[in-house]
This record gives structure tokens, C-alpha cells and sequence, in this order.
């Protein structure tokens, strides 16, 4: 009797242990590819974060296109979603004024990239030169006292949003004082590479299964970079005689990088409207510059440009800082800075 029952619990023992082998490969499996909830303020911090995951996973992005992340009211989504990400990042206080009392309730990482070691950090109002400076673990931040009227009020009329993100940008760049520390650090490419390599560490603590991953990524990034810095440093060297003009003073990270410098910055003040007398001090300084380049951010062209432009052999082009419409693939960031690039260099060479 006893080969009977031993005959008759075997294939019940077989029967359970096939799931649980197919439960325990399925676990495994799981966790190979574990998937981290990645977070970024804007953009460009999102493309750096995509270039580290890539074949991990997809980092979210905070702001939607179009938004100033110097200006933005905050909904209880996107604060749902700031304390449910395992790592967020941003740029830091210098930058998204509005995010600093959200993150206090967070528990898990917040990293402000500004204040990571390695940075080239670049300042306002300092002779050209003479404000680069490798980051030290203090410094002061200035606050933006202009950011406590934000509001979130949907328009319906995409032309008058668009212009209203525009004049947010002219307040910030009126606000800018001696010395307050120049927060588009991203569009420096050697910085980019330093966000990069904290991620890639930040990430591969977080998820231990896909760590090599994360570092063989890096290393992709950093050699992808290096062609494409070789490239926009050969084409840009021919136009550095060239001026042009801007309307965000956003550019200087990555005219550094390039040994190219804006001749000015027109800004409205705030104003949505400017005066004549401010549009007609504008429009000589054009004039005095001769045939040279006005370069406007999307996602509408400015309606100063035209009246400032007009009659004068002056080209005026997008030239965009944020990364508008581009995807968060591996290759994003580089697209950022090689559209750049090409804008600049495509307008100048055409004078």
C-alpha cells in the first residue's frame, strides 16, 4: 500500500510546486526590472533623467510645455505627485520659487541640482570671466518676491497664455540683481554631465538590480556629449563676430560654452506693453548693431519683435531654452543643446 499512496502524492506535489516556480521566476524577473518613479521640475532636468534610465523606465516632468518654472501655481495633483516620487529633482530656490514649502512635506530624496558639487555656477551682473566659480557647499540664494501673485487660471486663448508666459519671463529678468546666481545652469553641457552623474548614483541606490544600467547609460551620455560639443564648437567659432540680440537673459551658460556673447537683452520690464521711448531706445541700439540676429523663446513670437525689427536688416528667430516639444528620450538633452546650437549659428551665418 505504501508505494500507492507515496505514487498518489507525488504528482499533487508536482501539481503545486509548478506555480510556485513559475511565482518565484516571475518575482525574479520582476525585480530585474524594477522601475523607479523619477521626477523633474522641468524639462531640461527631464531629458538629463531620461538619458540616465533609459531602458529602465520614463521620468515624469512636473510643468507642463509652456509653463515658466519661474512663475507656475502649483494644483493638488501635481503636490499628490511631488510626494509620490522615489527621487525628484529640480533646479533649486534660484529657480522654482514656488516648490520649496511642497517639498518639506516630502519624505523620500529632493535633490536641488544647484547645490551639487563639481557645478559651474555663473552669476548676474558680473563682467564676463570673472563670475564662473566652482560651487561651494554655501551660498546665498536670493528670493524672488514677484512669484506670490501667481495664479492658475486656465485661458482658453492659447495666443494671450503664451504672452503671458512671456511677460513672467521679462519680470524675472527684470528682477534680476548683481550677484543673484544665474539658475539656467543645464544649458552648460559639462553641468549636464554633473546632474547626470548624481542621478545615475542617486538611482542606482534606489535601484540596486539596475545599476550597471544606469552607469553604462552615463557613459553613453558623456561620450554622446563629447561629439556633439566637438561639432557645435567648430560651426559656432565661425560666427562669434556676429551680433545678435535676446529676450530672455537665459543664454549664458551656453554662450560660456562657446566663446559667443549676446550684445543685449530686451526686456519690457514687465511691462505688456512698453513704452515708446523704451521701444525706441531698443530699436537704435538695433540699429547702431547693423545686420545681426533677434532671438525670441516659443511658444509665440514676441509682438515687440516685429515693431522693433521693422524696416531694418535685422533675421528674428526662435531659440529655445527649455526644451519645448522635445521628447524625453535618451537623446533629448542633446537635441536641446544641438537645436540650439544650429538656431544660433543657422540665423548668424545667414547674415
Amino acid at each position: 500500500m505504501l508505494p500507492i499512496q507515496i505514487s498518489r502524492v507525488l504528482p499533487v506535489f508536482r501539481l503545486f510546486s509548478i506555480p510556485l516556480l513559475v511565482t518565484a521566476s516571475l518575482f525574479s524577473s520582476a525585480q530585474a526590472h524594477a522601475e523607479i518613479e523619477v521626477l523633474t521640475s522641468i524639462k531640461p532636468l527631464q531629458l538629463i533623467a531620461a538619458a540616465v534610465q533609459d531602458g529602465v523606465g520614463k521620468p515624469a516632468v512636473l510643468l507642463p510645455p509652456g509653463a515658466s518654472p519661474h512663475h507656475y501655481a502649483m494644483r493638488p495633483s501635481d503636490v499628490r505627485q511631488i510626494r509620490s516620487a522615489d527621487l525628484f529633482y529640480w533646479i533649486g530656490p534660484d529657480m522654482e520659487t514656488f516648490l520649496a514649502p511642497v517639498l518639506q512635506g516630502r519624505k523620500g530624496p529632493s535633490v536641488a541640482v544647484q547645490s551639487l558639487p563639481g557645478l559651474t555656477l555663473r552669476h548676474f551682473g558680473e563682467a564676463a570671466g570673472e563670475h564662473e566659480h566652482e560651487h561651494q557647499d554655501e551660498h546665498a540664494h536670493e528670493a524672488h518676491d514677484h512669484a506670490e501673485h501667481a495664479h492658475d487660471e486656465h485661458d482658453d486663448h492659447a495666443h494671450e497664455v503664451a504672452d503671458a508666459h512671456a511677460d513672467a519671463h521679462d519680470e524675472h529678468d527684470h528682477a534680476h540683481r548683481p550677484g543673484s546666481l544665474d539658475a539656467h545652469l543645464w544649458l552648460l553641457p559639462a553641468n549636464a554631465v554633473t546632474i547626470a552623474e548624481g542621478m545615475a548614483q542617486d538611482m542606482a541606490k534606489a535601484d540596486p538590480d539596475n545599476a550597471e544600467r544606469y552607469r553604462a547609460n552615463l557613459a553613453a551620455f558623456k561620450q554622446r556629449l563629447d561629439a556633439l560639443d566637438q561639432r557645435l564648437s567648430q560651426r559656432l567659432s565661425e560666427t562669434r563676430t556676429k551680433p545678435f540680440f535676446v529676450f530672455h537673459e537665459a543664454y549664458e551658460y551656453f554662450e560660456a560654452a562657446y566663446g559667443i556673447k549676446h550684445a543685449g537683452v530686451f526686456s519690457a520690464g514687465g511691462e505688456a506693453q512698453p513704452g515708446a521711448r523704451h521701444v525706441a531706445a531698443m530699436r537704435e541700439r538695433l540699429e547702431q548693431a547693423g545686420p545681426s540676429c533677434v532671438f525670441y523663446e516659443p511658444p509665440v513670437r514676441p509682438r515687440l519683435a516685429d515693431s522693433l525689427t521693422r524696416g531694418l536688416p535685422v533675421k528674428v528667430a526662435e531659440l529655445d531654452a527649455l526644451g519645448y516639444g522635445i521628447d524625453a528620450s535618451a537623446g533629448g538633452y542633446e537635441q536641446l543643446i544641438d537645436e540650439l546650437g544650429s538656431s544660433l549659428a543657422g540665423c548668424l551665418e545667414s547674415l
